[in-house]
């Protein structure tokens, strides 16, 4: 049986997510989606007329995010127009997904050649008015009333409350986030991956992270104010109850503690990523040199109310499709969406920590919700080839209580 290789990945910087302070806050989406496609078919001196299709990861797809943006992308980056192009939305996990159905695309012979991959402006996000109707139900309370689901932060606070999570072992994971990082930077870990980003007169606009707190101390971090509290007050619809009862009121006796922070929670930052995905019978009758093999993938749903829990049940379930266990992984990607999704992913699984998130992750680095699933997978497939090593895996939690997950092993 033929399987999907990976020939390549690459992504652009992660810029501050803020009009006025990002250095990528300026460029229109799909402008930085062009970027990271213009790369990647230089890197790989790729014929475009023969990719098959893009499949590309936006979450928030309204305003200049709007309009199949992956499709837009390529032909702004000048891609032969026969190169076809879809947009799909799995929230936070929508550029893990776009790699699976891209693997699953081209290992099943239905196509030979895709790109996977997303970008998310998030600088855009309240220009464009992405949710106009407030909450997940927009508006329909009818699911609502059947599956309520809150502010995300909210969430956060709420399963650090019932999992008896301290603010301490917080604050800890998001101060070895930033110091973790910062030794990658140094090293220049990231490089391979990483490209310039420049503007239409050919001025580099950002070449390296830029949200990253390398001066970041526990101390400092433990100084800072609770960042979702005002959110639980709101209310979760006219008449109703607030954002916080909605989850307290499933949870008999939960009194929700606040202890996240913008320190201890994923960075607000602009970005996008691209993996070169081929059938192993195509790419050997092409010449293509493949990094890495998909070796097996998997979906997962679970409480929406809590909304950040599947990453867990995504990993058991994708380990046992590929037959392994974790002891077989050499390293683990989880998405830092905040500090409580990868502690209790950790301590779940009961993981050796020196495994996950070797290079920092999305609370020094920031999420780019659409394209940050898409830049993992190559951060860890550029990670396993640094330290020779040969089995990588990759989940983030995804907004309604879902988690994708991919299994990749080196080649």
């Amino acid at each position: 049986m033929s399987e999907a290789w990976i020939i390549d990945a690459c992504r652009t910087p992660r810029g501050i997510g803020k009009q006025g302070k990002g250095a990528l806050a300026d460029m229109h989406p799909q402008r930085l989606g062009a970027a990271v496609l213009r790369a990647l078919a230089e890197r790989n001196d790729l014929d475009t007329s023969k990719v098959d299709d893009v499949i590309w990861g936006t979450s928030m797809q309204s305003g200049h995010q709007g309009g199949d943006l992956g499709r837009m992308a390529l032909l702004d980056a000048g891609w032969s127009v026969k190169a076809s192009g879809t947009t799909i939305d799995r929230f936070c996990g929508s550029g893990i997904t776009t790699a699976n159905l891209a693997a699953g695309m081209v290992a099943s012979g239905m196509e030979d050649l895709v790109v996977a991959g997303g970008t998310e402006m998030m600088s855009r996000s309240r220009d464009d008015n992405h949710n106009p109707g407030g909450g997940m139900h927009r508006g329909n309370l009818h699911l609502d009333s059947l599956h309520p689901q809150s502010h995300q932060g909210v969430c956060a606070d709420a399963i650090a409350t019932l999992e008896g999570i301290s603010r301490q072992a917080l604050d800890e994971l998001g101060a070895e986030s930033q110091r973790r990082a910062a030794v990658a930077i140094e090293e220049g870990r990231f490089n391979k991956s990483l490209i310039s980003v420049e503007d239409d007169d050919g001025n580099v606009l950002l070449d390296h992270e830029e949200y990253p707190r390398p001066q970041t101390t526990l101390e400092t971090l433990s100084g800072l104010n609770p960042s979702f509290t005002k959110f639980g007050d709101y209310p979760a619809y006219e008449g109703g109850p607030t954002l916080a009862q909605q989850i307290e009121q499933q949870f008999d006796g939960l009194e929700i503690e606040y202890m996240h922070h913008a320190g201890n929670s994923s960075g607000v930052v602009d970005g996008a990523a691209a993996i070169l995905i081929a059938n192993s019978d195509y790419a050997q009758r092409e010449g293509m040199k493949p990094r890495a093999r998909v070796v097996a993938v998997a979906n997962m749903g679970d409480d929406p109310t809590l909304m950040l829990n599947a990453p867990v049940p995504a990993t058991r379930k994708v380990l046992e499709r590929a037959g392994m266990t974790l002891d077989d992984i050499d390293l683990i990607e989880i998405n830092e969406a905040f500090a409580v999704v990868s502690e209790k992913f950790q301590r779940d699984l009961d993981v050796d920590r020196s495994k996950v998130n070797v290079n920092g992750a999305a609370i020094a680095l920031g999420h780019p919700i659409g394209a940050t699933g898409s830049i993992l997978i190559g951060t860890v497939l550029d990670e396993l080839e640094r330290t020779d090593k040969q089995v990588g895996l990759v989940t983030m939690c995804a907004a309604g209580g879902m988690a994708p997950a991919i299994i990749i092993e080196r080649i």
